[in-house]
């Protein structure tokens, strides 16, 4: 397996603490893809990265298989028949590509793209119970000997006529015989101890064979038993959570229908250069979902066309598109994939949660003339459902289709020219309020450890945007509480590489510990945003900064404040030991 999860799957609570949100991290590192799969519901969460692991697995099974026939072409490279061959396979399978690209379009009409929940729960039978293990035989046991009794033949005596005279020489035979019977017996009855002895040995050894393997036998049962209950019930959690996750979607919940929507897009198979990347936003008021669709540029994409092996000069020569048909097949490509995106939702929203989509194409690319990397949205589209479902894709011209929908984009689109989208992701937030001036105030004395823990949040929202106001952000401060929730968010417009940014505020007298670095990395996740940063008058214990260390998070201590407020022209002063004495004469003011 080339993807792994990241992290275990994480409970997260929103600042409120109402909404539950569950989240796991996933990557494939020979894809160099990464991507965060969250949901309120954990066996859909799982359910989800399952079906992500396996799409990327699938494309690194594609890419091996295609790195195997680049091997098996070097090796085939040595007869110029052969060469000829190799030239004739590459051709073929250019022109795969590239009639590909131009029926991306058509390839999604002959599937249905509607989610099959049945197919996501999982009915596999767990493997089969041990099987009983072959008893050994028993053993084969030597018999004991036959005993000696004094009146056998061997111990009687043979008396002569002169036996019979002499008493003496008569008694001699006798005892002679008594003793000879007495030492076989004892012999015997040695032999029967041996035998018994080995035979009780043997007993005893097939009797714990037997012991042992009926108990390795019954604890094996157990075992899969146990595992078997436990499978099941995975299994049935499992199945009952995409049950959940269906009834969350058909109910129309924003977050399911975010999910299913999410689930349509990465089933949609695209060519391995395509970014293949979005973010989503449904509103639940309207059913509109906007998508920020990241799509190739226009160098990413083939332009070979033809091989040619010339036997004279033993060489390949290649014939490639020319910057014409490049930049028609370009266009062509795109307008294709709006209409095939937007296609592929309606047609999957058995529920019919979505009345409208927004579809705004993004390209990242290097500016030609700056040579610089740049980020534009070069489409941006709105269809309504009844309008949408009334054309048939099958005949159409989808540049035409796309003008019709009243689709706003360059008429070339290769030249990366940015457009207004006809909407954005929402940055609305209810709980916003208006901010007011702080630094200002500040005087080269004073003690920002000491100030009012609401002036100081007002205090960080005024610098930030002082910071951000360069590059066109913005940045907004919520309304007080107090909950450990979002002091202040910033906007970066940049629809790529910025983002929601979601800042806390501490004004503590205290190290903070890593149990506040993992509440504002749950807050990141909770929110959508794309970065958390955390501002305080202390400093950060070391397993705050060991947390924060391949999270999208900064740690900004007071002497990190001290000098960004410097860097602004701003000047104060952080005294931790002066706070913590005033906090002990006013605790109440304290935090």
């Amino acid at each position: 397996m080339t993807s792994t999860v990241q992290s275990p799957i994480r409970k997260l609570m929103s600042s409120n603490r109402r909404v539950v949100t569950y989240e796991v991290e996933i990557s494939n590192r020979l894809l160099h893809k990464h991507r965060v799969v969250r949901g309120r519901d954990p066996q859909f969460v799982m359910n989800a990265v399952q079906a992500h692991c396996d799409k990327w697995e699938e494309e690194v099974r594609k890419k091996h298989a295609i790195d195997a026939k680049q091997r098996e072409r070097q090796q085939r490279q040595r007869s110029a028949e052969e060469k000829k061959q190799l030239a004739g396979e590459r051709t073929n399978e250019a022109t795969e590509i590239i009639e590909g690209l131009k029926g991306l379009l058509g390839q999604t009409l002959k599937v249905n793209d509607a989610i099959d929940w049945e197919k996501l729960k999982d009915f596999s039978p767990f493997w089969p119970a041990p099987e009983k293990p072959e008893m050994p035989t028993p053993p084969t046991k030597p018999e004991i000997p036959h005993e000696p009794i004094e009146t056998d033949s061997v111990y009687q005596p043979q008396l002569g006529l002169l036996d019979k005279v002499a008493s003496s020489r008569r008694e001699k035979k006798l005892l002679e015989a008594k003793e000879r019977f007495r030492q076989d017996h004892a012999h015997w009855e040695e032999e029967k101890q041996e035998v018994l002895i080995a035979n009780a040995t043997r007993d005893e050894s097939y009797a714990s064979e037997i012991e042992k393997l009926t108990e390795e036998y019954t604890k094996a049962v157990s075992d899969w038993e146990k595992e078997k209950a436990e499978y099941l019930q995975q299994q049935r959690e499992q199945n009952e959570g995409v049950n959940r996750q269906r009834a969350s979607y058909l109910a129309g919940e924003p977050e399911a229908v975010t999910s299913y929507c999410d689930m349509v897009l990465s089933r949609s198979e695209y060519p391995e250069f395509f970014p293949h990347e979005y973010n989503l936003d449904y509103n639940s008021e309207n059913h509109m979902l906007i998508i920020d669709y990241t799509l190739p540029a226009p160098d990413d994409l083939p332009t070979l066309v033809e091989v040619k092996y010339a036997a004279s000069k033993d060489d390949f020569t290649e014939k490639h598109l020319t910057p014409s048909q490049l930049d028609k097949l370009y266009d062509e490509v795109l307008y294709q994939v709006v209409l095939r995106t937007i296609h592929e939702l309606f047609e999957a929203d058995t529920a019919k949660a979505l009345d409208a989509v927004v579809f705004n194409g993004i390209v990242n690319s290097i500016d030609k003339g700056t040579g610089n990397e740049t980020t534009a949205c070069v489409l941006s589209v709105q269809a309504k459902r009844e309008d949408f479902l009334k054309i048939n894709l099958a005949n159409i011209e989808p540049k035409v289709c796309f003008k019709q929908l009243k689709g706003v984009g360059s008429s070339k689109l290769h030249s990366v020219t940015a457009v207004a989208p006809i909407l954005q992701i929402r940055r609305e937030d209810g709980r916003f309020v208006t901010s007011y001036e702080v630094a200002n105030q500040l005087t080269e004395g004073y003690n920002l450890a000491t100030m009012d823990w609401e002036d100081f949040e007002h205090l960080v929202r005024e610098i930030f945007e002082e910071e951000f106001t360069s590059t066109g952000g913005e940045v907004k401060v919520t309304r007080a509480s107090r909950d450990g929730g979002v002091d202040a968010v910033a906007f970066d417009p940049d629809p790529i590489r910025g983002g929601k940014i979601v800042i806390q505020a501490k004004r503590y007298i205290n190290t903070v510990g890593v149990a506040v670095v993992r509440e504002l990395y749950g807050t990141v996740i909770n929110e959508g945003a794309t970065k958390g940063i955390l501002v305080t008058t202390a400093d950060y214990g070391p397993d705050a900064y060991e947390f924060a260390k391949g999270k999208p998070l900064t740690l900004l201590s007071g002497a990190n404040l001290l000098h960004l407020l410097e860097k602004h022209g701003h000047k104060a002063r952080i005294d931790l030991r002066e706070a913590r004495q005033l906090a002990m004469e006013q605790p109440a003011k304290q935090e």
